[in-house]
């Protein structure tokens, strides 16, 4: 991984960001709903080593209608089309801390965070990375603002490249299909020699790795353990069995058995679990770094949704892969099928949030420093940010008697 650092290596390195042109602090910029902005576009070759932004206070819905897509060597489609929340690891906009070697999540004051990536994304004729606002408010919440670096490296020739292109692509069943005559329920004894009716993550033809994997799901079933679903991976002419087969959904990702409670490590993580009782959301990760998945003519990585298939289920997922030749990545939903689950309490903590954030806005001193309280209030809201509805209801409303904002 450092073995770079040792030796001379010709060319620039460089970085397109938001900073302010005029010299101010307006470092950000704005996309209005309908708009695509333009994040880097470069051309002759180059890599890029490292993708950054942050937003304050967004909506949790903003993380799945902006989309970002990646461009490269000039090609008219894109080898990454993933929303943006999902290609850092934001699960339907709740926020995580994640510290992973490929993807951190970082945090900020509270309804704030910085998104980074670290995969490298080789270039030969040109890169282009876009930022499309499918929503109905300009993107970055309250400030409207949104902040970003991307760093690369210029080479004044192309090296005679032969570097695999970086490709990212999303999907998503809403729900699954139940198989069989006990659906939604665990079932032990139930029987899959084919994988036919497997969620599919990842469906490429070329040659190349896949090298990291973000799985959420939606358990819509209540109290019960979703995740009696292996891996199955079919490399190249496979039919049955496949190359990789697997043991169980925890076991992709590192876990014991039937993880209930969130970890973030380097190559794995259960980063988000929604209820210990395995009712909502679990998001997941898996770094194929030391150990990539490779194929020479196609990759398909399917998982059961349930043992035998026997779960409807919401699964999603990020798949993050190297191949030649170029491939452009899945088509999107629309914005309503991406539309993430905000129910519960979110309508009225959202409301709650935007109301202390106003209150303490107009204290212009606290505690001898203006607009101290302003802040302040924003850290109050970080529950708010992870998806935890009721608990930032209460916080806030605790908030806001103890600062006397009611």
């Amino acid at each position: 991984m450092f073995g770079q650092l040792l030796t001379a290596r010709p060319g620039r390195s460089l970085r397109s960001s938001s900073y302010d042109r005029t010299g101010g602090n307006r470092d950000f910029i704005t996309v209005q709903p309908g708009e695509t902005a333009t994040l880097l576009d470069v051309t002759g070759p180059g890599l890029i080593t490292h993708v950054y932004c942050a937003m304050v206070l967004p909506d949790p819905s903003e993380y799945r209608a902006a989309i970002l897509r990646m461009y490269w060597d000039g090609a008219d489609g894109p080898s990454v089309a993933v929303p943006l929340g999902d290609f850092f690891g934001v699960i339907q906009g709740r926020v995580r801390d994640i510290r992973s070697l490929a993807l951190t999540v970082n945090p900020g004051f509270g309804v704030s965070h910085g998104l980074n990536f670290y995969l490298p994304m080789p270039f030969r004729t040109g890169a282009r990375i876009t930022l499309e606002n499918r929503g109905c408010n300009p993107l970055g919440g309250p400030l409207e603002a949104f902040w970003f670096h991307i760093n690369y490296e210029h080479y004044a020739d192309d090296r005679d490249d032969r570097s695999l292109r970086f490709h990212a692509t999303f999907r998503q069943e809403r729900p699954t299909t139940a198989i069989g005559p006990e659906p939604n329920e665990q079932l032990p004894g139930g029987i899959n020699l084919d994988g036919a009716e497997n969620y599919v993550a990842l469906d490429a033809s070329g040659a190349g790795h896949l090298a990291g994997l973000v799985l959420e799901v939606d358990n819509l079933h209540g109290k019960r353990w979703y995740g009696e679903g292996d891996d199955m991976v079919f490399i190249d002419d496979d039919t049955w069995p496949p190359s990789i087969h697997g043991t169980g959904t925890e076991e992709i990702f590192g876990g014991g058995a039937c993880p209930a409670e969130e970890y973030s490590g380097p190559y794995t993580g259960f980063h988000l679990v929604e209820s210990p009782d395995y009712d909502g959301l679990t998001g997941m990760y898996r770094w194929y770094l030391n150990d990539p998945i490779r194929f020479s003519r196609r990759l398909r990585w399917t998982l059961e949704h349930g043992h035998a298939n026997n779960f409807a289920n919401y699964y999603a997922s990020v798949a993050y892969w190297y191949q030649e030749p170029l491939a452009v990545a899945d088509p999107l939903p629309s914005r309503e099928q991406l539309a993430p689950r905000l129910d519960g309490d979110y309508a009225e903590a959202r409301a709650l949030i935007d109301d202390t954030v106003r209150r303490a806005s107009l204290v212009d001193d606290y505690l001898g420093e203006p607009r101290l309280l302003h802040l302040k209030a924003f850290q109050a809201g970080r529950s708010f940010s992870a998806g935890r509805w009721s608990q930032a209801v209460a916080e806030l409303h605790e908030f806001q008697r103890v600062h006397g904002l009611i």
